[in-house]
C-alpha cells in the first residue's frame, strides 16, 4: 500500500509539474504573440506615418512637376517666340543684306555718274575757261600787235597800251589826246591805226569772231569839272577813237563795224584813287572791252545741263 502511494504520488507530483510548466510556456507564447502583435501595430503606424509621408512627397513632387510642366510651356511659348523673332531677323537680315547689294549697285552706279558728271564738269568749265581767256587773249593779240611795230612805250617812256586788271586794254589819255581836249594827237593817231588792223586780224578769225559781241570803246575822265562837263568830254573822247579807227581802216567798218560801239563813262570809274595829279593822270584814258556772246556761253551751259540730265531721264523711262 505504501508502495502503491509512493507511485500514486509521483505520478501526481509529476502532473502537478507538467500544469504550471505547461502555462508557463503558453504564457510565454502568448507574451510572444503580444510583443509580435505590439510590433505589428508599432509598424502598422510606423508604415502608415511612411505612407502619409509618401503621399505627401507624392502630391509635392505631382505639384512641382506641374509647376515644372508650366515652364516648360512657357519657356516653350518663349522659346517658340525668339524662334519666330529669330526668323524675323534672319529675313530682315537677308532682305538688308539684298538691300545692301542693290545699295552698292546703286552706289557704283551713282559713283559712275559723279564720275561722268565731274569729266563733263571739267569740259564745261574748260569750254568756260576757254571763252573767258579768249577775251583776254584778244585784247593781248591786239597789244602785242601795237608793241610789234610801235613798241612797249613812247619817247617819255610811256607804256603805249596795257591789260588792265578787269581784262581791258588801257590807252594813257596823254597818248592820244591833249589835256581837255578830244581832238587826236597826231602820235595817238599812229597807235589807233595800230589797233584798228589788229581788231580786223582778230575778227577775220571766224572762231574767235563767233564768240564776241561787241567792242566797247570807253571814256574816262578824272574828277575835275562837272560830272556833266567830264559825260560829254568821255564820249566825245571814245566816239573820235572809233570813228578814227573806221576812218582810217575801211575794211573794218564795212565787214566789221557792228561790233562796236563808243561810249563815255564821265569820272565814275576811276581806277586809281586820290586826288593827285599822277592818280587823275591815269583815271584819263581810253579802254576798249571785248564783251562775248551771252548765247554762247549759255548755249554750252545748257549742252552740260541736256547731257547731265539726260541719264535721270533715262532712268524715269525705265
Amino acid at each position: 500500500m505504501q508502495a502503491i502511494r509512493k507511485r500514486n504520488f509521483k505520478k501526481t507530483n509529476e502532473e502537478d509539474n507538467f500544469w504550471p510548466a505547461f502555462t508557463d510556456m503558453i504564457s510565454t507564447i502568448a507574451l510572444i504573440i503580444f510583443f509580435l502583435m505590439l510590433l505589428a501595430f508599432i509598424q502598422n503606424i510606423v508604415t502608415g506615418k511612411n505612407l502619409e509621408y509618401a503621399k505627401k512627397q507624392l502630391i509635392d513632387t505631382q505639384g512641382r512637376l506641374e509647376e515644372s510642366n508650366i515652364q516648360i510651356s512657357r519657356a516653350e511659348k518663349k522659346l517658340r517666340l525668339l524662334k519666330d523673332d529669330l526668323d524675323d531677323v534672319l529675313a530682315e537680315v537677308e532682305d538688308g543684306e539684298i538691300a545692301l547689294k542693290l545699295s552698292e549697285q546703286q552706289i557704283e552706279e551713282q559713283r559712275e555718274i559723279i564720275a561722268d558728271s565731274n569729266r563733263e564738269l571739267g569740259e564745261l568749265r574748260s569750254k568756260l575757261q576757254g571763252i573767258a581767256v579768249l577775251r583776254l587773249d584778244v585784247l593781248s593779240k591786239v597789244k602785242s600787235s601795237i608793241e610789234e611795230e610801235l613798241g612797249v612805250t613812247n619817247q617819255d617812256g610811256q607804256e603805249l597800251v596795257s591789260i588792265a586788271d578787269n581784262g581791258n586794254i588801257v590807252i594813257n589819255e596823254g597818248l592820244v589826246f591833249d589835256y581837255n581836249k578830244y581832238d587826236i594827237k597826231p602820235e595817238g593817231r599812229q597807235v589807233l591805226t595800230m589797233l584798228s588792223e589788229a581788231f580786223e586780224n582778230v575778227l577775220g578769225d571766224p572762231e574767235t569772231r563767233v564768240n564776241i559781241d561787241a567792242i566797247s570803246i570807253q571814256g574816262h575822265t578824272d574828277n575835275l569839272g562837272s560830272s556833266e562837263y567830264n559825260r560829254d568830254l568821255s564820249s566825245k573822247r571814245a566816239s573820235a577813237v572809233l570813228n578814227y579807227m573806221m576812218d582810217v581802216n575801211p575794211v573794218l567798218e564795212n565787214q566789221y563795224g557792228e561790233y562796236f560801239a563808243a561810249s563815255g563813262y564821265s569820272e565814275f570809274r576811276p581806277i586809281a584813287s586820290g586826288s593827285s595829279e599822277a592818280a587823275r593822270a591815269q583815271n584819263r584814258r581810253i579802254e576798249i572791252s571785248v564783251i562775248l556772246r551771252d548765247a554762247n556761253i549759255q548755249n554750252v551751259i545748257e549742252d552740260y545741263l541736256e547731257d547731265s540730265i539726260k541719264p535721270f531721264e533715262e532712268e524715269m523711262e525705265m
